[in-house]
């Protein structure tokens, strides 16, 4: 499983990292997340700047995308030049917003009549987008996902694991995350957030192969 983390300036650094480093523990199931940005660096929304570890293309043609939130998504919102360079296809990817990303997922016409989550800062832009938010950290339909507040980002990283992989490979990857003393705790309250927006395992199986 090849994983594009969509990481744009000014990003959110929990956002990319967390979900970067809960699907990294798949890598002896030779799973990959990789650091996805339109240009070599990207600077954080305090300050760090990184190297990209793929370009925007690799989106297009990856197993699987997450698409991270920043100050800046707003502004990249209205950038049709760069939107235009993402080409993501439900049908043969999972693909997962995590907070302002939600505006990104809504803006690429990924979400059509679907309700999604967001944080509350972005709330108001994506109603305004003419999308229906929901109080809750996590939402998925098919293989759309999104998430809501910094910390969901392992949802979406559990989601990805459960639909690609499996659930225990799901518990594992939290457990081995989460701290020490509630680890238990953590892995319930991330296989309950998510277990009621995963299809059926035919299902599941099948959209995986295609």
């Amino acid at each position: 499983m090849q994983i594009a983390i969509l990481t744009f300036d000014g990003f959110n650094e929990l956002d990319s990292f967390i979900a970067a480093g809960i699907l990294n523990r798949m890598k002896p199931q030779g799973w990959k997340a990789f650091i996805t940005c339109p240009t070599n660096t990207v600077t954080s929304m305090n300050g760090v700047t990184i190297q990209a570890e793929r370009d925007l293309s690799f989106a297009n043609n990856a197993d699987a995308v997450l698409i991270g939130s920043g100050i800046k998504t707003r502004e990249i919102a209205q950038d049709a030049n760069l939107l235009g360079q993402i080409q993501l296809d439900p049908s043969r990817q999972l693909i997962g917003a995590q907070c302002s990303g939600t505006l990104l997922l809504s803006k690429l016409g990924l979400l059509g009549d679907l309700p999604a989550c967001t944080d509350l800062t972005t709330k108001p832009w994506v109603i305004e987008a003419g999308v229906r938010v929901l109080d809750q950290p996590f939402y998925a339909s098919g293989n759309i996902a999104t998430a809501g507040g910094c910390l969901a980002s392992q949802y979406l990283a559990a989601w990805m694991i459960m639909r690609g992989a499996s659930e225990q490979d799901a518990k594992e990857a939290i457990h081995y995350v989460a701290p020490v003393g509630q680890k238990e705790e953590y892995v319930t309250r991330a296989i309950a957030s998510i277990s009621d927006y995963l299809p059926a395992e035919t299902e599941r199986v099948s959209s995986m192969d295609a």
